[in-house]
């Protein structure tokens, strides 16, 4: 992560396994009730949405590139229970793509929504 402020903790943290030795470690963050809708562009109009609960995660995590791809925040804020976060995909170091995520973070601390949309289209920088 490039930031080192508070704002967002729970989807620093998420990023941070994420792209950690055991990404699966996630699934031990998520609510009983989670849901999510991950939007995952790779330009020229390709995209592939993994939306669901748990086992829609769980699918997300066996297709990634582990080890390959990096997210790195760029501006993060909280609202009560929900976080948003905007970021970049790096691969080897080198900007892939830009994303945006929000979480709702449950008066158990578990993640209970999330939300996040992915394009190499665009760049904030």
């Amino acid at each position: 992560m490039t930031d080192t402020s508070t704002a967002a903790p729970f989807l620093t943290a998420w990023f941070e396994i994420l792209d950690g030795d055991e990404p699966s470690r996630i699934l031990d963050l998520i609510s009983d009730d989670f849901s999510l809708s991950i939007l995952f562009s790779t330009g020229d109009g390709n995209a592939t949405d993994f939306a669901g609960d748990r086992a829609a995660l769980v699918g997300y995590l066996e297709q990634r590139e582990r080890g390959t791809r990096t997210h790195h925040r760029l501006s993060a804020t909280t609202l009560g229970q929900d976080e948003l976060f905007l970021g970049e995909v790096r691969r080897a170091g080198v900007p892939e793509a830009s994303f945006v995520a929000a979480g709702r973070v449950n008066g158990e601390g578990r993640l209970q929504r999330l939300l996040i949309g992915r394009s190499s289209e665009i760049r904030f920088d």
